[in-house]
């Protein structure tokens, strides 16, 4: 297969560098060589080279986004198949033309990492790096319930690779904040899909619909919210799914949906819901201004900018180290 190097299809050369000789398939640590090679010099991310500890969380990052968007059967092995049909050749050499590594949006933007990283930091907060149900209960200002935390942590929708009882680790926090923040991307899809579906049969009835939002009712009654009756708003979501079916809802119908996400935070994430309820006009023009952006793309862009002014004001206040000082202390 070397001696044919000239003659391959670029995703065909990166696999067949990158990947072990006894291996029919690239593993996480195939990308270390490649990561390596571009945080030496890549200009856009000259800057860490002082601090070797951000470089490996963001090789890390990187390669954890990488598997979450194509390795689609989540076995960690990535094969050509998958490599071709998915974007990342497209993204390397997108990195190789540009110098602001944060025009990368897809997998290498330091932007990107720089949130998902303090996200997590946040929650972690004995910095043992390992979040617990009532470290998650907090994300997003306490936006999701109890019943869709504790089916993230009965790892039904995806096995943590922690390997601490009752712990998800920074992988499985990127794989979650990837899902919760784009939850109309086809992974993102499948593992809320695996969350709702208490019994496995690969279907949503109204049952089980019910019973996430139940939690969600009850919160609402709490917070003096017009509370917004279960038939009532199983008819928007079918409505809003057109499901194939009138007693359930699929996969296939989810997927074919461009309001999917919503179901789901109707289900299970209060602000979010509250949010779509009461659209802000100025975000609709703004995703009609920039279809091509991920949800995802505009969630990282409004919390890099949050995370800045955050820093700037505490630099300017007290005149405090900046957030990856703090970050020394973390045990890695």
């Amino acid at each position: 297969m070397r001696g044919n190097f000239l003659t391959m299809d670029f995703p065909t050369k990166i696999y067949t560098v990158l990947k072990q000789p006894d291996r029919g398939y690239l593993a996480q640590d195939d990308f270390r060589s490649i990561l390596r090679e571009l945080l030496a010099t890549h200009p856009g991310l000259e800057f860490l080279q002082s601090t070797p500890e951000f470089q490996e969380r963001y090789a890390e990052t990187v390669t954890y986004r990488i598997f979450y968007h194509i390795n689609r059967l989540g076995t960690g092995h990535l094969t050509l198949r998958e490599l071709k049909r998915g974007n990342l050749t497209a993204a390397l050499q997108h990195v190789d033309e540009e110098e602001d590594i944060n025009k990368v949006l897809r997998y290498f933007s330091y932007e990107h990492f720089y949130v998902i990283y303090c996200k997590f930091w946040e929650l972690d907060t004995d910095h043992d790096f390992f979040i617990d149900k009532e470290n998650l209960i907090r994300y997003g200002n306490h936006a999701l319930t109890y019943r869709i935390v504790d089916r993230i942590f009965s790892q039904l929708p995806r096995k943590f690779t922690s390997k601490v009882e009752g712990k998800m680790g920074y992988e499985d926090f990127v794989y979650f904040i990837l899902s919760e923040e784009d939850k109309s991307s086809e992974t993102g899809l499948e593992y809320w899909f695996k969350c709702i579906d208490l019994d496995g049969n690969g279907v949503l009835t109204s049952n089980e619909m019910q019973f996430f939002y139940e939690e969600q009712l009850h919160r609402m009654e709490c917070m003096a919210q017009e509370p917004v009756l279960f038939e009532d708003i199983l008819c928007q979501m079918f409505d809003m799914i057109r499901a194939e079916n009138d007693g359930y809802i699929t996969l296939h119908d989810m997927r074919n949906s461009k309001l999917s996400g919503n179901v789901f935070n109707i289900l299970f994430n209060l602000n979010k819901f509250i949010s779509f309820e009461s659209r802000d006009p100025f975000l609709i023009r703004q995703e009609r201004e920039n279809p091509t952006l991920t949800e995802w793309d505009r969630f990282a862009h409004r919390e890099y900018i949050r995370l800045s002014m955050e820093e700037d004001g505490e630099d300017a206040s007290n005149g405090s180290a900046d957030i990856w000082d703090e970050s020394f202390e973390a045990p890695f």
